[in-house]
């Protein structure tokens, strides 16, 4: 029975290191990070305008699912890890297999987006405009 456990132990630690680092399938927010300090990943987020403005991964470039194939905004070097994001990882799965189609062969999902790395307790930003879609409420709400 041990060596079944030591078996099956050391089969779920290698597990998530086979199918996320490789350039395919969602990684989780260690692997992310790992890839950006150690393989200078870069963060794409894939969310629509009003989702970033109101909550993003810090540091993650906005670029609309939408407007993903060609866009200036990627990064010329296709040999970065691209991370990629949305809200709660739904699009971010299908928005790396574009982008891997299109050359970025390291392109890979945040599993559970924006909602796993606020989890987390890593860095996210709201932008500037989000605030004044809700009228002042926000503020309101604080400072009672």
């Amino acid at each position: 029975i041990l060596i079944l456990v030591a078996f099956v132990t050391g089969a779920l630690l290698v597990w998530p290191a086979g199918g996320g680092g490789g350039g395919g399938g969602a990684i989780n927010t260690q692997e992310a990070v790992r890839l950006i300090n150690r393989e200078k990943g870069q963060l794409i987020d894939v969310g629509e305008p009003g989702e970033f403005a109101a909550s993003h991964v810090a540091g993650a470039r906005n670029i609309p699912f939408g407007s993903l194939e060609g866009n200036a905004a990627l990064p010329t070097n296709k040999a970065l890890p691209l991370i990629v994001v949305c809200p709660n990882g739904a699009r971010a799965g299908r928005a790396a297999g574009l982008l891997r189609k299109a050359g970025y062969e390291k392109a890979v999902a945040l599993a559970g987006g924006t909602a796993a790395w606020r989890d987390a307790a890593l860095p996210i930003e709201k932008s500037a405009d989000a605030a004044p879609k809700d009228g002042g409420k926000a503020a309101g709400k604080s400072a009672a």
